[in-house]
């Protein structure tokens, strides 16, 4: 059997998608040896300050890899609009002549979603997406309202076609169902969640860890500084207030960092380090050396649905987990992992009055760890997929 993979970030790029889809095509490697699998993806580029060397057609058995260079010299929302149409350009010339049994597309930006659904409509193959954000609903609160008026009505369009020609609909949070089911009734549904990579099984703690009431608290974030973590708006005066208690260490980057030193220079912050996006193996070495790890999203309705991916990594580490979240994820939290203090997003004073009440003696998340294992959630991913062949 012939499938096609899409997914706009894959391995050795760092993004939540990538290290979905890499586990994705493992498992199905593993228990699908016979399938020929096609990817198409892009080369390096989540990071401007991060690149590994990647071949642009790469085989490794049965599984080839065809990485687009999606470079351009423009930012912003015009330099995403031209990557996605140097994507779609790659894309279509690549399955030109190519017979498929099979298409699947992960999305968080819902254009590649949209790419998925054109191409399984020309190979006339079933289609199958992987919903892992609301991209309407991201649109509505991140972007003028002037933007979205012009926008919206198109991206509607989009969205009907792309669902709609779908066989199958995995939505990575529950919390995104009433959203979908509201528009699209009669689709199937099912929900195979982000995961812990073996990467960080391999590195889980038995010990609590001791804290030195000596020194300032080692507090360390690890991701995106964009719109939708809005780290500019609580970690400027987060940090000033807690000088002499914790340093921050913030790994990663993002359209909004710029706008992050900027205050960070303007209140004079001198607890807050931010560290180029680095690889993987390296960042173990910080969350294994930090005393408290954080994350946070905007207080938007958008990411009131969602489960930010780091909460997988976070969980395999006997630390207080301090965010700024809202929304169904709190729920998910609450139900499902203990060791969490979470604050109302860009609250200040809430983030400090959950530092407060931080007990530092976290047991191991044994339960969670056993439920959101990667593998084990791929490997029912890669089923579910393979179902719509049989």
């Amino acid at each position: 059997m012939n499938l096609l993979i899409i997914s706009f970030f894959y391995k050795p790029d760092l993004s939540a998608g990538s290290f979905r889809t890499t586990a994705l095509v493992e498992s199905i490697e593993q228990k699908y040896p016979s399938a020929k699998i096609d990817i198409i993806s892009t080369l390096p580029n989540r990071y401007n300050d991060f690149s590994e060397d990647c071949k642009r057609i790469e085989y490794n058995g049965n599984v080839t890899i065809y990485r687009a260079d999606v470079s351009t010299k423009f930012s912003g929302i015009l330099g995403q609009i031209i990557s996605f149409i140097l994507f779609f350009l790659f894309a279509f010339k690549l399955v030109v002549g190519k017979k498929y049994d099979l298409v699947y597309a992960t999305s968080s930006r819902l254009m590649t979603a949209f790419l998925g659904a054109l191409v399984a409509t020309i190979k006339r193959a079933p289609l199958y997406l992987d919903i892992r954000d609301i991209f309407i609903d991201t649109v509505e609160d991140v972007f003028p309202k002037k933007m979205t008026v012009l926008v919206l009505p198109i991206l509607s369009v989009i969205e009907k076609f792309t669902i709609t020609k779908a066989n199958k609909v995995n939505l990575v949070s529950r919390g995104f169902l009433p959203y979908f089911e509201s528009k699209f009734k009669n689709i199937p549904y099912s929900f195979y969640t982000n995961g812990i990579d073996s990467i960080f099984l391999n590195k889980i703690e038995k010990q609590s860890p001791n804290i030195d009431k000596d020194k300032p608290l080692s507090v360390v974030y690890a991701g995106n500084f964009g719109d939708g973590q809005g780290l500019h708006k609580i970690i400027p005066l987060l940090a000033k207030q807690l000088e002499n208690k914790v340093v921050f260490q913030l790994i990663g980057n993002g359209g909004r960092k710029k706008e992050l030193e900027e205050q960070l220079n303007e209140l004079n912050v001198n607890n807050v380090e931010i560290i180029a996006p680095v690889t993987r193996v390296e960042l173990l070495k910080f969350y294994e050396n930090a005393d408290i790890l954080f994350l946070h999203l905007n207080d938007y309705d958008a990411f009131k649905k969602v489960i930010p991916s780091k909460i997988f990594e976070y969980a395999c580490y006997n630390k207080p987990i301090w965010g700024g979240l809202s929304g169904y994820v709190v729920n998910f939290i609450g139900d499902s992992m203990h060791g969490a203090y979470i604050f109302k997003p860009c609250n200040v004073n809430e983030a400090i009055k959950a530092f407060n009440s931080i007990d530092y003696d976290i047991q191991p998340r044994e339960k969670f760890i056993h439920l959101y294992t990667r593998s084990n959630i791929m490997n029912n991913l890669a089923d579910d997929v393979i179902a719509l062949i049989k």
